[in-house]
């Protein structure tokens, strides 16, 4: 962590923290985008997955939700989506409103799931969600 000299003292320098966490909604969720993309990238080109994710902090083991057994990180997977319309529910109308997408508007995204397994339960926990929780706790916890 950055340091700054203050008084003849050295002291962190929290100041990304404090922009952080006065962040509107939409600019989070764009760091968030910026953030699960780079670390995509970095799992993908990484020779070594298992140092990869400890160095990222993942937990290898996690409760079940709700409590319960402990639940065993056991497979990263990788997808990807192209998005090629939109649907929305229409106004005074049970019938969707479809708009799809000419070509140059068609996107993709590809999504990280850490997956893990216990004897009752598998649960898939999403790299955004991951990394939301993550910087909240952090800015929470300081």
């Amino acid at each position: 962590m950055p340091h700054d000299i203050v008084g003849g003292q050295i002291g962190h320098n929290h100041a990304h923290d404090h922009l952080r966490s006065h962040l509107k909604p939409e600019d989070e969720a764009a760091e968030l985008q910026v953030l699960a993309a780079q670390f995509i990238d970095g799992f993908v080109a990484a020779k070594d997955k298992m140092s990869y994710l400890r160095l990222a902090g993942v937990p290898l083991e996690r409760p079940e939700p709700g409590g319960g057994a402990m639940m065993k990180l056991v497979d990263v997977q990788l997808s990807t989506e192209w998005q090629v319309g939109t649907a929305s529910p229409s106004f005074g109308s049970r019938e969707l409103s479809y708009l799809p997408y000419p070509g140059e508007m068609v996107t993709e995204r590809t999504n990280l799931g850490f997956v893990y397994v216990s004897l009752d339960s598998k649960h898939v926990v999403d790299l955004r969600s991951f990394l939301h929780d993550r910087h909240a706790h952090e800015d929470g916890a300081g």
